[in-house]
């Protein structure tokens, strides 16, 4: 998608929003001509894959050297959204590749060879690289990533039907004024962002009493999470997908 003149990417990015916020019909996905040949990156999003996992806009105030970890297919369906990357993930060049990620999984009921199929999901945290440590955990994402990519990145992933918001960083960035007052109250009312939307709490382990205290979220969350991803077809058996190596590390 095109930014019309006059907008700024801020606007641009609000619209696209908008945009996954309504209802479209479902489809199956890795069907027919799919299953048979899994489908390279297209032309425009390998380039611009290439050109955010190069960005050095952060470089000063970032700990390690600038690392971008991202992925993302033109034909995936599920668009999966993070804070940033940890240490880990950092070092290997591979999102979700840690405890966090293990319990996302064991939230989505799906493999690892699925999940890091792209066709499936597009993973495009808030932050793109590692922030660093703070007080009590990592820092939160730098916000300089998303009004430099965002919009270009969501305009090259037209299929997606499902955005899962992990934490409160990613929330705030694509509800907007429709999040509640605590990320506990937004993620108890998730019928209301459906089915576009889903969010959760982040699956970190330090997030273990959040769980304990809330029961509610594996009844009632991760049962409708499931659904959800059936719905758009990424539990189903097709050929895998991978442009990078996601051997665990």
């Amino acid at each position: 998608m095109l930014r019309a003149p006059g907008t700024s990417t801020v606007d641009h990015f609000r619209t696209i929003v908008r945009k996954m916020s309504k209802p479209t019909k479902h489809s199956v996905l890795l069907s027919g001509s799919q299953q048979a040949r899994p489908e390279r990156l297209s032309r425009g999003l390998s380039a611009l894959l290439a050109e955010v996992r190069a960005c050095t806009a952060c470089a000063a105030v970032l700990p390690r050297e600038p690392r971008p970890v991202l992925r993302a297919h033109q034909d995936a369906r599920v668009l999966i959204v993070g804070q940033a990357p940890g240490v880990r993930v950092h070092e290997t060049g591979i999102p979700w590749n840690d405890r966090s990620g293990d319990r996302l999984r064991e939230w989505l009921a799906i493999d690892r060879d699925r999940f890091y199929d792209e066709r499936r999901f597009a993973i495009i945290p808030v932050g793109y690289c590692y922030p660093g440590r703070g007080v009590s955990g990592d820092l939160p994402p730098r916000a300089e990533c998303a009004p430099l990519w965002l919009a270009r990145l969501l305009a090259e992933l037209p299929r997606i039907e499902l955005t899962i918001l992990i934490g409160q960083y990613a929330q705030r960035l694509y509800l907007q004024n429709r999040r509640k007052a605590s990320l506990t109250e937004t993620v108890k009312a998730f019928r209301e962002y459906s089915p576009r939307f889903i969010p959760l709490p982040h699956p970190s382990p330090r997030n273990q009493s959040w769980l304990q205290r809330n029961p509610w979220f594996a009844s009632e969350v991760v049962p409708a999470l499931r659904r959800a991803c059936r719905s758009v077809g990424v539990y189903q058996s097709a050929p895998l997908l991978f442009t990078t190596d996601t051997r665990r590390k």
